[in-house]
């Protein structure tokens, strides 16, 4: 599809954690860098707590935004009573991503062996906007944005890829 121009995203960073702050969220910095890199525009970036309500809340708010198309949350999607991200997520999607985690779990396996089996990578879609849960690490990050999420974002990814279908995320919310 390199006939396609590419068209930026507007993307939103949360950091889920009880810990960081804006001056050691290095997991949040490298998701920053890569999609600024690859030329989408950061919509907006925050730090919350392990807390299920604020970080559902705070999705839904982006959601409810029409200048955020995507939300990429890094942290709180391990096995650990704290961990409520995934939860949150889940609170909100209209649609969710089913194969996200599994592909996610196939580029973890290539690194990390068994280990990938703890991670409850996510994704999904609410009032057309795309969200995806990443684990707290940066290699996580790292590995998700340049493995899945660079060529899902850009358009002119073939054969299919989320950036096309945008426009038709909220078809059903539109009258008819």
């Amino acid at each position: 599809m390199t006939d396609r121009t590419f068209l930026p995203c507007r993307i939103a960073v949360l950091t889920v954690s009880d810990t960081r702050t804006s001056g050691d969220d290095r997991s949040g910095d490298t998701l920053v860098d890569r999609l600024t890199t690859a030329g989408h525009a950061l919509a907006d970036r925050a730090i919350l707590p392990d807390e299920r309500a604020e970080i559902a809340d705070r999705l839904r708010a982006w959601c409810a935004d029409p200048d955020i198309d995507v939300v990429i949350s890094t942290g709180g999607t391990g096995l650990t009573g704290r961990d409520v991200t995934v939860e949150a997520h889940r609170d909100v999607y209209e649609k969710e991503i089913d194969a996200f985690g599994t592909v996610f779990t196939m580029v973890s396996w290539k690194k990390i062996g068994t280990s990938a089996i703890q991670s409850r990578a996510c994704a999904g879609v609410a009032k057309g906007t795309y969200l995806f849960a990443l684990p707290g690490s940066p290699s996580a990050c790292r590995d998700a944005w340049d493995e899945i999420l660079v060529h899902q974002l850009d358009l002119r990814h073939g054969p299919c890829n989320f950036v096309e279908i945008m426009p038709r995320l909220d078809e059903h919310l539109r009258r008819k």
